[in-house]
């Protein structure tokens, strides 16, 4: 099975800053993980210009044999509902959409929810949806001193 691929869309540095982490814990994970850093100056409308190539391109250092293969689906990881990131993750899982490309949305993203989401991204799009959203939410914890 095509391991689903796995973009980090957040405001600027925190996508690229999330992927380097993971992939400090999973160096082997980089071809399947993008981080979008959306600026001020982002819209919808930029990131919707480079849809395809994000979206329906091969993943980068895989060979031409990997190439061949329909594009993986989109698990897209967002932080904010509602602010342009989110607003841009949904534009590209709808542009996904129409170019009959499995896609999801998860809001709140933080380090657990991607790390999580690396581990299972081989699993099918749903599960490995449920089981990043679960990893963020059970990772939340607040320690009494």
């Amino acid at each position: 099975m095509n391991s689903c691929r796995i973009f980090i869309v957040a405001h600027a540095p925190l996508a690229s800053a999330l992927k380097a982490c993971a992939e400090h814990v999973f160096a082997d994970a980089a071809a399947d993980v993008q981080a979008l850093d959306v600026l001020p100056e982002h819209d919808s409308a930029f990131w919707q210009v480079q849809a395809d190539a994000l979206l329906l391109a091969p993943r980068p250092g895989f060979a031409a044999a990997d190439a061949a293969q329909p594009p993986a689906p989109v698990l897209l990881l967002t932080d904010i509902i509602g602010a342009t990131p989110y607003n841009v993750a949904c534009a590209l899982a709808a542009h996904a959409a129409q170019a009959g490309l499995p896609a999801c949305v998860l809001t709140g993203a933080n380090l657990p929810m991607l790390l999580r989401a690396i581990t299972y991204r081989h699993e099918s799009l749903p599960d490995l949806a449920e089981r990043a959203s679960s990893g963020a939410v059970q990772s939340i914890t607040c320690i009494q001193p």
